[in-house]
């Protein structure tokens, strides 16, 4: 990015900038050593702090590491690349594969701090959505998703306690197809999807779960999935690491 007289950036974002340009441009490769804070202190004329900024910048674009006595580095990680529409058809859930597996492309992913629970009262925003009445009980599912040993995903999923009582998805490991599968088996198929897409910052909680500095910014996903007869059947609140993932949407017009 070419400097100008109007350009008005602070210093530590103009050496962040060349050295993403230069990242981008391969100059730098996933793994190399970036130029340390004397270095660019050296090359830019500027204080330490200012070096520190700029490298801080690039961490906190999810594009760089620090390694301890070893300097900056470029992240070596490739993105996933969220396949929004073919991931949730029901030739992948229904034949009893993991909706991850059309994202994924055959590289590890665990899921791990799983918990489910049945609570007495939804979130006032859920219980609107699954239309709760004030009595009803919700199942409420947590976990954490890690690909190759880096945690990318929270996900917490609410769905009705009396459509899915008994049954595999108050299990930690609801089977094959995962819920999507099971509520079918149940009658309550999933036939319509509806996913709702924001960003923030994170909160210090996110932050550690997800293994990510507080300036990286987290997506935020919230997906509601439809029965037949109309009725919502569960929402799936997600937080994905931002520099994680790639959205990719592809649809006939």
């Amino acid at each position: 990015m070419a400097s100008t007289d109007s350009d008005r950036r602070p210093k530590y974002q103009k050496i962040a900038d060349s050295l993403w340009e230069a990242i981008q441009s391969g100059v730098y490769g996933a793994g190399d050593r970036l130029p340390g804070e004397n270095e660019l202190m050296a090359t830019h004329g500027v204080a330490r702090m200012t070096a520190r900024q700029a490298l801080g910048v690039l961490r906190d674009r999810g594009v760089a590491e620090s390694r301890k006595g070893a300097g900056v580095f470029v992240r070596d990680f490739r993105p996933l690349r969220r396949r929004g529409i073919q991931r949730l058809a029901q030739e992948q859930w229904g034949t009893g594969k993991s909706i991850w597996s059309a994202d994924t492309e055959n590289r590890s992913v665990d899921v791990d701090q799983v918990t489910v629970t049945e609570e007495a009262a939804a979130p006032e925003h859920v219980a609107l959505v699954l239309e709760l009445a004030d009595n009803d009980s919700v199942c409420v599912r947590h976990r954490r998703f890690v690909l190759e040993g880096k945690p990318v995903l929270l996900a917490t999923s609410y769905l009705p306690t009396s459509i899915v009582a008994g049954s595999a998805i108050t299990e930690e490991n609801p089977g094959p197809g995962g819920i999507y599968a099971r509520l079918a088996e149940l009658g309550h198929k999933p036939v319509h999807f509806r996913e709702e897409i924001r960003s923030r910052m994170p909160s210090s909680e996110e932050a550690a779960q997800l293994s990510i500095s507080a300036g990286t910014p987290v997506i935020l996903i919230c997906r509601t999935a439809f029965a037949d007869d109309g009725r919502p059947v569960e929402i799936n609140e997600m937080t994905l690491d931002a520099a994680s993932y790639i959205l990719e949407y592809d649809f006939d017009a």
